[in-house]
């Protein structure tokens, strides 16, 4: 089958769902820590260099509406898995295809790679 198209709402659900998981990631990495206000704990010395490493500042914890977005996309992440694993085309899939065919799909459908940072200068 990997020569046929696959249907357009399957493809339409499969790109919806790179977004909403890119959506996801974006906003998890704007989040604090916690989700619950915590204390922080401060970082250990190195026995050799003294360098501390680890520890965490105190986290204010998530607000309603950080808490209602981080729902709401996993909700959506988890109902567009759904839709993209029980649509009715996987049917007409050999069985030993179906991993090929959906690593295809998930491939035909990423967004355009992003460039990678150099890592001489970021670092």
């Amino acid at each position: 089958m990997a020569e046929n198209a696959f249907p357009d709402d399957l493809r339409v659900a499969q790109v919806r769902l790179h977004q909403a998981s890119s959506e996801l990631a974006a906003l998890c990495r704007t989040l604090s820590w916690s989700v619950d206000p915590m204390p922080g704990w401060e970082g250990e010395a190195h026995p050799h260099t003294g360098v501390v490493t680890g520890g965490r500042q105190d986290s204010p914890g998530w607000t309603g509406e950080q808490r209602e977005a981080v729902e709401r996309l996993r909700a959506e992440c988890v109902a567009l898995s759904l839709t993209v694993t029980t649509h009715p085309y996987w049917a007409g899939v050999e069985r030993e295809k179906v991993v090929d065919e959906r690593m295809r799909l998930k491939a035909d459908t990423e967004p355009a790679a992003i460039p990678a940072l150099n890592v001489d200068v970021a670092a």
